[in-house]
């Protein structure tokens, strides 16, 4: 029977507080990789501690830094605390990112350069400073966390989906540059079922039609989860998937295919 082994891989992962990160940490670790992980998050919050917990519930090494990835310092301090203590550096995912939702009309200048430095910006640093440990790793690859709103998106989305779209084009670079030695493949996740977006259902009047609702648009008959999306990372990662690279995979659910007035 085939299987996914990352055995003794070292992993970085942003983001690993909580939703997609966590997700993609836990299940890289039960792949076999020990996991650095890093969010703005205290050390000592409870969603870090979850964190550890899921890692080392599959006998794996965890670490954490706390780190905020639009400063490029926090994140050089970061990886050298990485290779301090594992050496090695494997796999790469450059997930860290928040929602900027203002609107094209809206959207100050301050609200545009916050989204470049926190939805582009870091993932061009994180994969700079991470470039010569990844060389020197074999099968080395780098992931990036996109967003399906790097191929469709709706009314009010600027300039996060501006920064998603780039991305797609920083995956390509990246992989033309650097191959063979490094692979670059980017994820754009769909509607995720995360606590993020369960806070957003309750803005709405009636919280369960309105999941319902967006249930209905998609094919797949549900919403993702985050361990979905950390299943597609640990697939990237491993060998069975050695000619994938320079393309961003848009794991929405169906989706997009569905014309939304069907």
């Amino acid at each position: 029977m085939l299987s996914i082994n990352l055995k003794d891989k070292v992993a970085i992962v942003t983001g690993v507080s909580s939703g997609i990160g966590a997700g993609i940490a836990e299940v890289l670790a039960r792949a076999g990789c020990h996991i650095a992980g890093c969010a703005r998050t205290n050390a000592s919050d409870p969603k870090v501690l979850d964190f550890v917990k899921s890692v080392e519930n599959s006998q794996r090494e965890a670490f954490y830094h706390p780190v905020d990835v639009t400063h490029k310092e926090d994140i050089e301090t970061f990886v050298d605390k990485v290779i301090n203590r594992f050496g090695r550096i494997d796999i790469v995912i450059s997930n860290a990112g928040v929602n900027v939702f203002r609107g094209v009309d809206n959207c100050s200048d301050e609200d545009w350069d916050y989204n470049n430095k926190l939805n582009l910006s870091s993932h061009w640093h994180l994969g700079k400073i991470c470039k010569p440990w990844l060389e020197k790793a074999k099968n080395s690859v780098f992931q990036v966390i996109t967003s399906n709103h790097a191929f469709a998106s709706i009314p009010g989305c600027f300039p996060y989906n501006v920064t998603k779209t780039a991305l797609t084009g920083l995956v390509r670079a990246m992989a033309i540059e650097w191959g063979p030695s490094i692979r670059v493949v980017g994820i754009a996740p769909g509607f995720i079922d995360t606590p993020g977006n369960d806070k957003w259902f309750k803005t709405f009047p009636d919280a369960e039609a309105e999941r319902q609702r967006t249930i209905d648009m998609h094919p797949a008959g549900k919403l993702g989860t985050p361990e979905e999306v950390g299943s597609w990372c640990a697939f990237l990662a491993s060998s069975f998937a050695a000619f994938a690279t320079g393309t961003t995979y848009l794991i929405d659910g169906g989706r997009s295919a569905l014309m939304q007035d069907a």
